[in-house]
């Protein structure tokens, strides 16, 4: 009897917390545990992280390749100057050694341009001589043949002194003609005789004897 009491009170007590529930609004299913998310900001903090970290490794290595190619150039511009030095002490020496040739050269020159100097002059005396009268004998060509040999004196250096040479008696000759203000027909016989064998042109002949006249003139 008290256990059928007992299980009376038990479905009362069911009821009862039942019609609770329904008053409620109905029987509520259990509550579910909340669903876990992952860490998003965790994972934000993490790349971050991670990119910082490839973001400073970019920079040394930029780094690392800027001081490489400053050290390029520093090596560059080192030897570009050590180049550069070396280039002005050789044409330093260069020049050194030319101008002390040059000199040596001009030096041991000097005796022969005067040499040959003195061999040009002796020369021209012995051209004076020759043509002194006006012709040339066939023994004064031979005698002055042997000096050019002798001397070393070419063929163009005979022809200049030689023409020099008469020139200044043609024009001599032509001085002593005006020498009394006036000339005589000899006198023209002479300087045609000169002119033509020293091939002397007419021009030539009036350009000397207006020189000779007009020196006469301011003479008196």
């Amino acid at each position: 009897m008290a256990d059928l009491d007992e299980q009376r009170r038990k479905v009362e007590e069911l009821k009862r917390k039942i019609l609770e529930q329904k008053k409620k609004g109905g029987v509520e299913p259990p509550s579910e545990p909340p669903s876990v998310k992952p860490p998003e900001v965790d994972k934000t903090k993490a790349e971050q992280a991670a990119r910082q970290a490839q973001e400073a490794q970019r920079q040394a290595i930029e780094a690392q390749r800027q001081a490489q190619e400053a050290q390029r150039q520093a090596a560059v511009e080192s030897q570009k100057r050590a180049d550069d030095a070396k280039r002005q002490a050789e044409d330093a020496a260069r020049k050194q050694q030319e101008d002390r040739q040059r000199a040596e050269a001009a030096k041991a020159q000097q005796p022969q341009h005067s040499a040959a100097l003195v061999s040009l002059q002796a020369y021209a005396q012995a051209l004076r001589q020759a043509w002194a009268d006006g012709q040339l004998s066939k023994d004064e060509d031979v005698l002055l043949s042997t000096l050019r040999k002798s001397m070393g004196i070419n063929d163009q250096e005979h022809a200049s002194l030689e023409q020099e040479i008469q020139l200044e008696i043609y024009l001599q000759a032509i001085v002593d003609s005006w020498k009394n203000g006036s000339i005589t027909p000899q006198d023209f016989d002479r300087l045609d005789t000169l002119r033509e064998k020293f091939k002397i042109s007419a021009e030539e002949h009036m350009r000397l004897e207006k020189q000779v006249r007009q020196e006469i003139l301011r003479q008196r």
